[in-house]
């Protein structure tokens, strides 16, 4: 079966930064709704389009493709008073973005007697990324799928 809008892609992917050391690699395949979804990168999805189980390839995207450039405005120093007594360096919470409506995931990078400063930017933000991955299995997606724009059961969402 070729990879076309509404089918469920499995893949096995291992993403790679510039100089080569892996980022993130699977241990066991994820899957995706093909077709124009977000549950992948656009330039992966284009890619995959019209192969079959089996297919391999490396793309290698540049910030903008990916997580986008590295953005110092998402770096901010709170109070200390506005975060738990246990907050420590490396735990996520939830913020807004100044003059937006937006929320991002902040990681603390450090905390001190009186604030606590808090990073917006993803991990890889900036970072120019070579995603390799072999297509594991393809099948036709539910309607279920298909409506809520997302893989159900294995390897995908459960509701």
């Amino acid at each position: 079966m070729r990879i076309k809008k509404n089918t469920v892609v499995s893949i096995n992917y291992e993403l790679t930064d510039a100089t080569g050391n892996v980022l993130e690699k699977t241990e066991m395949p994820i899957s995706y709704l093909h077709g124009g979804y977000g549950g992948i990168f656009p330039m992966i999805e284009e890619a995959l389009h019209d192969m079959e189980i089996g297919f391999s390839c490396s793309v290698s995207m540049e910030p903008e493709d990916t997580f986008g450039e590295y953005d110092a405005e998402l770096i901010r120093v709170e109070p200390r008073s506005s975060f738990p007594e246990n907050v420590t360096a490396g735990m996520h919470f939830e913020g807004g973005v100044e003059g937006s409506n937006d929320v991002v995931i902040y990681k603390v990078t450090d905390v001190t007697d009186d604030s606590v400063i808090v990073d917006g930017n993803h991990p890889f933000a900036g970072m120019k990324l070579t995603f390799a991955c072999t297509v594991t299995d393809v099948r036709i997606a539910t309607p279920e799928e298909i409506s809520h724009q997302h893989v159900h059961g294995a390897h995908g969402h459960e509701h």
